[in-house]
């Protein structure tokens, strides 16, 4: 019987560099598993997206390990691919929102049996302009916090280096003017944070984006938050925020397939927590059990 073939690539540095006393007992698992392996430690940003990309046809699984940002270019390399492999996670980032989104566990030896043994869930994945991303897009308040704290004070603070980055920021908070169209919202004003997820968590809180979140339903939720007047009206958004509650008064809140964003000026986005690029328009579209994830039976 031909032996099974599995690509293993991983980010050596993501979270505590964790992997490294996991790593032989990982590759056990996949070698008790049936595989054959190839393993590839990821040398720079975006090597992932070459090395899913490129690869053969001749594989049957590819397992990746790594915080959201390496999830995020396995799924760009995947995307661009005639023949699509289903992907298994080990995450060992700092937060791993799309990990616990779909209940992978943090414990990377039981991750790793899920990605040889559990089934293959078809998964929605998002296109922004001609980028891809796995589970949010998002502008404004606290979405280059992933990217401008440095991995040093990440492993160390963990998610309170998200949260103190955050609120240093509150004194000057950006603002940008934006026509917002969907089938479901037309609307037009200022606005200081957008999001749209394909997620349960984002930045580890959970449920601000509402709890009954499909990742195969074809739609992402939307959450897009109005610039407030005062310090007054700031603090009643902040408040709504930390309760997790959506605030009709300062928010829209829908679900849609394809929404598309005009701004005045340029706007910095975040993809899947890795700066994005600035654009004055933005297609966000959700392409319904594009990629196959491999979860726990």
């Amino acid at each position: 019987m031909e032996e099974k073939k599995l690509y293993f690539i991983y980010n050596p540095h993501s979270g505590r560099e964790q992997i490294r006393a996991k790593l032989f007992h990982i590759l056990q698992i996949f070698s008790d598993a049936g595989y054959e392996l190839t393993v590839h430690p990821t040398r720079e940003k975006k090597d992932a997206v070459r090395q899913i990309e490129m690869l053969s046809d001749d594989y049957d699984l590819v397992v990746c390990s790594g915080g959201d940002g390496t999830i995020d270019e396995v799924v760009e390399g995947m995307m661009r691919r005639e023949r699509k492999f289903p992907i298994g996670y080990i995450p060992s980032g700092t937060v791993n929102d799309f990990a616990r989104s779909l209940k992978i566990p943090r414990d990377m030896l039981k991750a790793a049996k899920i990605a040889v043994e559990g089934k293959d869930f078809p998964c929605d994945m998002g296109t922004f302009n001609e980028g891809h991303f796995v589970y949010i897009a998002a502008f404004g308040i606290f979405t280059d916090v992933a990217y401008s704290t440095s991995q040093n004070v990440k492993n160390v603070l963990g998610h309170m280096a998200y949260l103190l980055e955050g609120v240093k920021r509150l004194a000057n908070i950006p603002s940008y003017h934006m026509h917002l169209h969907s089938e479901e919202l037309e609307a037009e004003g200022d606005f200081i944070f957008g999001m749209v997820t394909n997620s349960r968590s984002v930045g580890g809180f959970k449920s601000i984006i509402g709890r009954k979140v499909q990742f195969d339903d074809g739609v992402f939720e939307v959450t897009f938050i109005r610039t407030p007047k005062n310090a007054a009206e700031l603090q009643e958004i902040l408040g709504a925020i930390i309760l997790k509650e959506i605030d009709s008064k300062y928010m829209y809140s829908f679900r849609t397939s394809c929404l598309s964003v005009e701004a005045d000026g340029a706007v910095p986005w975040t993809l899947d927590g890795e700066f994005g690029g600035e654009c004055t328009s933005a297609v966000i579209r959700n392409h319904q059990k594009a990629l196959k994830i491999r979860v726990a039976e």
